[in-house]
């Protein structure tokens, strides 16, 4: 029973809501403590349930999914996974400075929620599987920072160059060619870092590589030609 990860839910619309706690609650790991459909709401429901992990959307009347996600993190909750959708870039990043440890669109795959809540509950941050590169430019500039407290991990110089080349969305096959090496070593060198990283898309790398100045921004927030 102590392998249960406790979550509580947030979204205005009640159709969404049911269907996300109808979800949650098929994973026997997963339970789901209480709904709200506001931002008040959810602080409130946060106070009384403490739960492990919270998930919340972004746009919910009175009180704001952001600004419940700031008022949470000042009461000590640091498991918060923001809800949002395609067209809200601007949100997210806003959600990542407020406090929140991961996002995932409103409609991603079943197993990308429970794979975020279990991710985020061991305090690791989340990038949902639809994040582009723009997206990973912004939070590379946001003041995001969820690895402040990682031991540094080592890269060496082939791995930089490497790096550096994903985050110019660089495929597998042109990265061989510009470097000297073949798709297969890429690909296995790719791998490597993305476990070192323990990220798992090419705008994890690039937020990654931001953060610890492997990669840097222009001054517009540009990645380098």
């Amino acid at each position: 029973m102590n392998n249960i990860i406790r979550v509580c839910i947030a979204d205005d619309h009640d159709l969404y809501r049911d269907g996300l706690h109808l979800l949650l609650n098929k994973d026997r790991e997963i339970e789901v403590t209480g709904e709200a459909a506001n931002g008040r709401e959810l602080i409130e429901l946060a106070l009384r349930s403490r739960p492990d992990v919270i998930l919340t959307d972004l746009i919910m009347p009175g009180v704001d999914g952001v600004t419940a996600i700031r008022e949470l993190r000042e009461k000590g909750f640091d498991r918060i996974i923001a809800l949002s959708t395609f067209d809200s870039e601007r949100l997210i990043v806003e959600a990542l400075e407020a406090g929140a440890q991961g996002y995932v669109i409103k409609n991603a795959q079943k197993g990308e929620i429970m794979e975020a809540i279990r991710k985020v509950n061991k305090y690791q941050p989340y990038y949902c599987s639809s994040t582009s590169i723009r997206l990973a430019r912004h939070i590379g500039r946001s003041t995001f920072n969820p690895y402040n407290r990682d031991n540094k991990v080592r890269f060496d110089d082939r791995e930089k160059e490497i790096i550096r080349l994903i985050c110019e969305e660089r495929s597998n096959e042109d990265i061989g060619k510009t470097i000297y090496m073949s798709k297969r070593t890429v690909e296995g060198i790719r791998a490597r870092i993305l476990k070192k990283m323990n990220v798992r898309t090419p705008a994890g790398v690039a937020i990654y590589a931001i953060k610890h100045n492997i990669y840097v921004l222009d001054d517009k927030g540009m990645l380098p030609a």
